[in-house]
């Protein structure tokens, strides 16, 4: 059985640290941090919640099976590394929205691209800790 003050820390860190991997993956254009890092944090905040609540509960709570996040993420990667073709430039061009969007800063192609990395670091993490997880 697990600890029920395990359980409540888990319910309070887990949209912490989610928030947080958002907060690494928005900041990680213009300073260190990133889709991969941010994929990371995200994948320990769901790691955090399957040793708390068992890998069941977890998978409900994702509600998608974590392999399908890796091509939906490589999928936008690679969109964004190719819209700048139907401009006339080369390819990883950085596209940038002509207005900042409070809060968040310049959209471009550089955060969709950040964004896909986010998603498939999330879906292969997740995919090899919970196939580890039940194999023991």
């Amino acid at each position: 059985m697990r600890h029920l003050t395990f359980k409540t820390a888990t319910n309070f860190l887990l949209p912490l640290l989610l928030l947080f991997s958002i907060f690494i993956l928005l900041r990680g254009h213009y300073l260190p941090g990133g889709g991969f890092v941010g994929g990371i944090i995200a994948a320990i905040a769901f790691v955090l919640h399957a040793f708390a609540f068992g890998l069941k509960d977890t998978r409900k709570l994702l509600k998608i099976k974590p392999m399908s996040l890796m091509p939906a993420g490589l999928a936008l990667a690679v969109f964004s590394a190719i819209l700048p073709i139907f401009q006339g430039l080369p390819i990883m061009t950085g596209l940038w929205m002509n207005e900042p969007i409070p809060v968040i800063g310049l959209i471009g192609t550089a955060l969709l691209f950040d964004l896909g990395v986010y998603i498939v670091v999330l879906g292969v993490a997740l995919t090899i800790i919970f196939t580890i997880s039940e194999s023991v």
